[in-house]
């Protein structure tokens, strides 16, 4: 017998979960996902990012933080505390696979619950090399960015396993094609913001550790350029949302859509205020983990936004 086949009879003997089961599981990995994303940017503001100076342990022959005075207890706590979450969001990836496999759902909804513990891996191998490295700028970035598609992957997900999975079942589009395209920009541009905004903290005062002996590496560009840019992408993001607001009503879309569109507004909107704010005020700690929370509730808003463009159910479900 192959291992594969031995491991699938072992999740036949675990309880069938219905669907609310599953999908609670999958808020939770949204959750999660964007909690870590969350924590992680208090490690940094707070200079917490060498609190654990090695991995996967916190310090040599020791998984758990050590009283040492090199290390202040704070920092070791905001860092061990931030690395406790991956277990959170390790377990809730785990059972997401679980009961979707154990559910037998469609390839497509398994592939989407995979691709969590998946990432939690390659996260908790980027968290070493980010460790070991000093906190190199371009490292913590691609941490964030990770965490932030995790984020979408996982809203995908939460959609996806509402849906049926008969081959009766039928995707039908709620909108014509350009304007799925009008969409899919705004996820293109989001990535560029997040990509940008990531550039303006490796440039900013926020290094994760404030080590005078070993200084963090920082990215070598004016932060005022990367600040235009990262705006300017903003305004483009907000025109491109009140154009498709105009698109939408004119084809008369679903309420659903235009529901989530202004959801979304609100967030972005709220997004610009705090930015703004941040940059003048000079840029304090608080405001930076604002701005990544908002950073997350933007993107989980943009997936589902992207996800109700096409509704996948049954043709019975379409006639009443």
């Amino acid at each position: 017998m192959s291992l594969g086949r031995a491991l699938l009879r072992l999740v036949d003997l675990l309880p069938m979960p219905g669907l609310r089961t599953q999908r609670v599981l999958a808020g939770a990995v949204i959750a999660t996902q964007g909690t870590i994303s969350v924590t992680g940017a208090i490690v940094r503001v707070t200079a917490s990012g060498l609190g654990c100076p090695t991995w996967p342990q916190c310090f040599p022959g020791s998984f758990t933080p050590v009283a040492v005075a090199e290390v202040p207890h704070l920092h070791q706590a905001i860092e061990f505390g931030n690395r406790l979450v991956t277990f959170a969001v390790a377990i809730t990836a785990g059972l997401a696979v679980l009961a979707v496999v154990r559910a037998r759902r469609r390839t497509e909804v398994q592939v989407y619950a995979w691709a969590m513990p998946a990432s939690t891996v390659a996260q908790a191998l980027l968290g070493g090399v980010t460790v070991r490295t000093g906190l190199l700028w371009w490292t913590v970035a691609l941490h964030l960015l990770v965490s932030m598609a995790m984020v979408w992957l996982a809203v995908l997900l939460y959609v996806k396993v509402g849906e049926p999975d008969t081959d009766t079942a039928v995707v039908i589009a709620r909108v014509p094609a350009p304007l799925r395209g009008l969409t899919a920009l705004t996820g293109v541009i989001l990535a560029a913001i997040l990509v940008a905004g990531t550039l303006v903290t490796a440039a900013g005062p926020h290094a994760g550790d404030r080590n005078i002996d070993r200084p963090v590496p920082r990215l070598q560009v004016e932060i005022t350029t990367l600040v235009h840019a990262h705006s300017s992408l903003t305004v483009a993001y907000l025109s491109l949302l009140v154009a498709l607001g105009f698109a939408l009503a004119a084809v008369r879309a679903a309420r659903v859509l235009a529901v989530r569109l202004a959801a979304l507004l609100a967030l972005v909107a709220c997004q610009a205020v705090v930015g703004i704010v941040q940059f003048y005020a000079g840029i304090p700690p608080l405001l930076v983990a604002v701005h990544v929370a908002l950073a997350v509730l933007c993107t989980a808003a943009t997936a589902g936004l992207w996800a109700a463009m096409r509704e996948r159910t049954e043709p019975a479900a379409l006639q009443g």
